[in-house]
């Protein structure tokens, strides 16, 4: 029904309130989710999820499969939450740093024309990883689940960002979901083969998920979600730890080895600097968060571990939000957090 005359439409009633778009595209899939623009602790209304990761190809992370998704999921969304528009939006993807020119040339304008979208937070999932679970403040964040990079910054231009690794499957990512799952079955291999550093008891856990491991190169080294199916066997490796297999111990100590050694350079070093950990691998539980708390300890006696206080998801509905009020704190980056906003005038 129309507004009476004379009176400012209220942007509190239902299908009258400007939204946010919050957007974490992941290694493991896809999530998208709206919140209210003027909630300044964004909390979502509706979600749309996908366990399909977008893809990356020789130009990069596939813009246009992002977009044939997420335009028409957040239309839907927009509706079902009573959203009148959306006032801003953030996308946070992994390897944008190294594999999203495409993205940072292709979203502005396409957001603009399918959304009418003008404000604009493209970032690396490890930026909204980071908002989600620290907000904006000084402190440094290890965001694992397939992979692995851990951000830190102390909120000043002169210093920015500053980050460890998140350099892929191959090159890096290392104490991640990935390396984790592809060094249990390397432990499983050399147990078939007879050679040391094997374990019998991976390769009994390797064999019941992929079946007979000769063929795990076969099956996997096709697979364009190699290092997913990598990660999907690192909770194999913790529940062999936690039956006190000593190879499977041995794995995820060095995987917290790693963990902290990424968050000790790139925390800030002020005494009681929060560091927190977010994502999916830390539902590991104990047998890796034993290891780690240790590792921590001995690497940034000064810091001062706190629990994540949400997921990329939030950090990504959190930033859009900050953006929409003009309350975005954290550094801009030309390759881990740009901003779009209108031209002046």
């Amino acid at each position: 029904m129309d507004e009476p005359a004379g009176r400012a439409p209220d942007a509190r009633a239902p299908g009258r309130f400007p939204g946010v778009l919050g957007i974490d595209s992941g290694g493991s899939g896809l999530r998208i989710a709206v919140a209210r623009a003027d909630d300044t602790a964004a909390r979502p209304l509706a979600v749309r999820a996908w366990d399909e990761p977008v893809p990356t190809g020789p130009a990069g992370i596939d813009a246009e499969h992002l977009l044939s998704r997420i335009l028409p999921a957040a239309r839907e969304l927009g509706r079902e939450a009573g959203v009148r528009d959306f006032a801003a939006v953030c996308v946070g993807a992994a390897g944008l740093a190294s594999l999203g020119d495409g993205l940072r040339a292709r979203l502005p304008g396409a957001l603009t024309t399918g959304l009418g979208v003008r404000h604009l937070v493209l970032a690396t999932d490890a930026v909204t990883a980071y908002a989600g679970a620290l907000g904006q403040r000084p402190g440094a964040v290890v965001t694992a689940g397939t992979g692995m990079v851990a951000l830190g910054t102390d909120l000043t231009a002169a210093s920015g960002w500053r980050r460890a690794d998140g350099w892929g499957h191959l090159l890096g990512d290392c104490g991640g979901g990935a390396w984790i799952g592809r060094a249990g079955l390397e432990a499983a291999l050399r147990a078939h083969d007879g050679r040391t550093g094997g374990s019998a008891a991976l390769l009994a856990r390797a064999e019941a998920v992929f079946g007979p491991v000769a063929g795990l190169p076969g099956a996997l080294y096709p697979r364009p979600d190699r290092p997913a199916v990598l990660a999907s066997f690192a909770p194999e490796v913790a529940r062999c730890a936690a039956e006190d297999d000593a190879v499977a111990r041995g794995i995820l100590t060095a995987a917290a080895g790693h963990l902290a050694d990424a968050a000790a350079a790139v925390c800030p070093p002020a005494d009681g600097t929060p560091v927190a950990c977010a994502g999916g691998l830390f539902g590991l539980g104990e047998p890796l968060l034993t290891p780690l708390r240790a590792a921590l300890a001995e690497r940034l006696p000064h810091a001062r571990p706190v629990a994540a206080a949400g997921s990329p998801l939030d950090g990504a509905l959190a930033l859009a939000a900050a953006l929409a009020g003009d309350r975005l704190v954290l550094p801009a980056d030309p390759k881990l957090l740009q901003i779009t906003r209108p031209a002046p005038g």
